[in-house]
């Protein structure tokens, strides 16, 4: 599976921790993520991540667009709620994308265990099929 990892800058230690905690699983699917947190996962982890630019440079658009042409197959997105972002227009149309292309997407780490176990678990591979 296709996983896209994004993380406000709020919550980029979060993801760093969540990746640590199920790098097991992480490390038999291929990953993909904005720049920064891509970076930091990876230095801390050494997971393989494809990264593409920094959120604030357009990383979530290349993700948005990757999810329009059934590039991703779940979206881990540690959002920051309670700090406006200018990037704020942005981040809705990357949910709407997975919203209209039956993308599982988790906005926070309860939501991202949830998925993770359900893709451990075989929960997920219906996304095979649509391939």
């Amino acid at each position: 599976m296709n996983i896209a990892l994004i993380a406000h800058d709020e919550k980029k230690e979060l993801m760093v921790q969540f990746c640590i905690a199920y790098c097991g699983i992480l490390s038999r699917h291929n990953l993909c993520a904005t720049g920064t947190t891509g970076k930091m996962v990876s230095e801390t982890t050494g997971l393989e991540i494809k990264t593409f630019l920094s959120g604030a440079q357009g990383g979530g658009q290349q993700i948005a667009a990757c999810i329009a042409c059934n590039e991703i197959d779940m979206l881990l997105f540690f959002r920051d709620p309670l700090t406006p972002k200018p990037s704020e227009p942005n981040d809705i149309n990357l949910l709407r994308q997975c919203d209209m292309h039956n993308i599982p997407v988790a906005t926070n780490i309860a939501t991202a265990e949830v998925l993770i176990h359900g893709l451990e678990r075989g929960d997920l591979d219906w996304r095979n099929i649509l391939k």
